[in-house]
């Protein structure tokens, strides 16, 4: 069987994404790296994998998809076995606590926390432009009300979802990853159970592979 296609860098935060969640599962895969120099996630090739011209776009036979999340749930229900069940669609409260805590990612955490990544990060380091101490400022007040939120439950449960790690926990990596290579890092540990919530996504093989990957830039 030909291994599935991801297109995209493997440093962008979404493509790592998806990444990590075939490397979860063990499946066989082929990055296909893009020069953005020459505008190639806009060429009518990758235009007809992704129609936004974004990556990451995947390729399983004649499947294309795109949207790292929407990707990253294919390849878990695909690979799915009794080691590896990230979605836990088999119990119906586990699986609805997976998308509750999936959704506050995606719309609440990461939406604080990704400002704070580009403004030390990406903007001045990829792209010269200066960093906006303002911006970062109010992300952070932002990111802390939501740390509070998430201390809160993780000093209930092990994980977000509950007891058991999941897509909603894994889903944090990428841009959490770029953000500890921020001046601001040493805000997590102000939040121990959340700290150590984290080290226990680092620690994890597949996290390990990916993140050496994904060199951030310098701060």
């Amino acid at each position: 069987m030909a291994p599935v296609k991801v297109f995209g860098p493997a440093m962008s935060t979404n493509v790592a994404r998806v990444l990590v969640f075939l490397e979860e599962v063990g499946a066989d895969y082929e990055v296909v790296d893009m020069d953005f120099k020459v505008m190639e996630h806009k060429s009518p090739e990758h235009l007809a994998r992704n129609p936004f011209g974004q990556i990451p776009a995947f390729q399983d036979g004649d499947l294309l998809l795109f949207e790292s999340r929407a990707i990253s749930k294919y390849v878990l229900r695909k690979y799915k076995t009794g080691e590896v069940d990230l979605l836990r669609e088999g119990n119906l409260k586990e699986a609805a606590m997976v998308d509750v805590w999936t959704e506050v990612d995606a719309h609440t955490y990461n939406p604080a926390l990704s400002p704070i990544v580009y403004q030390c990060l990406f903007n001045p380091m990829m792209r010269g432009i200066p960093t906006d101490e303002k911006v970062v400022a109010e992300s952070l007040e932002k990111l802390k009300k939501v740390l509070e939120v998430y201390e809160a439950r993780l000093s209930q449960h092990e994980y977000l979802a509950g007891d058991f790690v999941s897509f909603a926990d894994l889903n944090h990596f990428p841009y959490t990853f770029y953000f500890m290579a921020t001046p601001h890092a040493a805000l997590f540990g102000s939040y121990p159970h959340v700290k150590a919530w984290w080290e226990r996504i680092m620690a994890r093989p597949a996290i390990k592979k990916i993140s050496a990957t994904m060199v951030p830039p310098k701060a």
